[in-house]
C-alpha cells in the first residue's frame, strides 16, 4: 500500500457535505448514494485527537472492504461498487484515492451492535462489579481477557461526537426498533462476529470484540453499513502472545489509549498532541493488522 499525505479533514467542494463523524466525512452523491471519505483522524475516549495517523484511512478502508466482501453471504451491505474517483472533480481525486467508498444511502439504526467474545475493557469492569456484562449473568471465576462461553450481544446507544455511548439491554433495543428487527440485528451481529473471528484466528489474530452498524432501505431491508471489523471498531489481539489474566497487546487504537492514560489529561476536548514515535507505532500497528488479515 502506498502511503499518501495524511488527511485530517477532506474538502470536497463538488458534492454536498452531509456531515463529519469522528473519522469519516460524508457527502451526498445524488439522492440515493453517499461518498464516505475515511480520514486519518483518530478519536480516543470520544475525543478527536489533533494529529492524524499516517495511512490510517487507507488501512481502515482496505480492511472494511475486505470484510464486506468476505461476509456478504450473511447480510447485504452498503457497497455500490462505484469508483469514488468518478464522483468527484478531477482535482479532488487525490483526497478519495484508496480511502473512500460510494455507498447506498440507508437509514441508520439508532444503536451500536456490539459483540463481545472476550472479557476485557468495560465488560471486565462490569463483570468485576456485578458478575454480569451489560446485565447478562456470567459464570463466576472468569479472568480478565478470558474467552466467554458464547459471544455476547451487548448493544449501546449511538452517542453524538464528544459524548459517550451507553450500554443498553436487549429489551431497550426491542422498544427502540421493534422486537423483530432487534432479533434480526442481534442474530446477524453474532453470525458476523463468529465467522470473522474464526477466520482471523487462522491469521494469528483474536477479535476480542467489535461493533457493527446496520441500516434500512426504503423497503425495510436490513444492511450492514459504516465500517466493519476494522482496528477502530474492534479489539484485535495477536494470538501468539495472548494469555488469560493479562491485558493483551493490540493492533488497534488501544495502543494510543494506553499512552494517553499515562498523561495528566481529563479526557475532555481538546485532546493532547501525540509524539512522532506514537504516531509511527500506531500507524505500523494498523498496517500490520491489514497485512495479517489480507495476505
Amino acid at each position: 500500500m502506498t502511503m499518501t499525505t495524511p488527511l485530517f479533514e477532506s474538502s470536497i467542494k463538488s458534492l454536498p457535505l452531509l456531515g463529519r463523524g469522528k473519522v469519516r466525512d460524508n457527502y451526498a452523491v445524488g439522492d440515493d448514494k453517499m461518498l464516505i471519505v475515511t480520514t486519518d483522524r483518530l478519536s480516543a475516549f470520544d475525543v478527536i485527537l489533533p494529529d492524524p495517523i499516517p495511512g490510517k484511512g487507507e488501512v481502515l478502508t482496505a480492511v472494511a472492504n475486505f470484510w464486506f466482501g468476505k461476509l456478504a453471504g450473511i447480510i447485504p451491505n452498503q457497497l455500490t461498487g462505484i469508483d469514488p474517483e468518478t464522483v468527484v472533480a478531477p482535482d479532488e481525486r487525490e483526497q478519495v484515492r484508496g480511502r473512500a467508498i460510494v455507498v447506498k444511502r440507508l437509514k441508520p439504526l439508532p444503536i451500536e451492535a456490539v459483540v463481545r467474545g472476550y472479557l476485557i475493557g468495560s465488560g471486565w469492569k462490569d463483570y468485576q462489579a456485578t458478575g454480569k456484562v451489560c446485565g447478562i449473568p456470567l459464570p463466576v471465576g472468569l479472568s480478565m481477557a478470558q474467552q466467554l462461553p458464547q459471544p455476547l450481544f451487548t448493544p449501546s446507544t449511538k452517542a453524538e461526537i464528544g459524548t459517550h455511548d451507553e450500554n443498553i439491554d436487549f429489551a431497550t433495543v426491542e422498544k427502540t426498533i421493534g422486537a423483530g428487527l432487534a432479533a434480526q440485528v442481534r442474530d446477524a451481529a453474532i453470525r458476523l462476529y463468529k465467522q470473522a473471528a474464526d477466520y482471523a484466528r487462522t491469521r494469528g489474530i483474536i477479535i476480542a470484540d467489535t461493533k457493527f452498524e446496520f441500516g434500512l432501505d426504503a423497503a425495510g431491508k436490513l444492511y450492514l453499513i459504516d465500517e466493519v471489523l476494522t482496528p477502530d471498531s474492534s479489539r484485535f489481539w495477536p494470538a501468539d502472545t495472548y494469555k488469560v489474566g493479562e491485558s493483551p497487546a493490540s493492533f488497534d487504537k488501544q495502543f494510543v489509549r494506553d499512552y494517553l492514560e499515562t498523561l495528566d489529561w481529563n479526557k475532555q476536548a481538546p485532546g493532547p498532541k501525540l509524539p512522532p514515535e506514537i504516531l509511527e507505532k500506531t500507524s505500523a500497528k494498523y498496517r500490520e493488522a491489514l497485512v495479517r488479515l489480507t495476505t
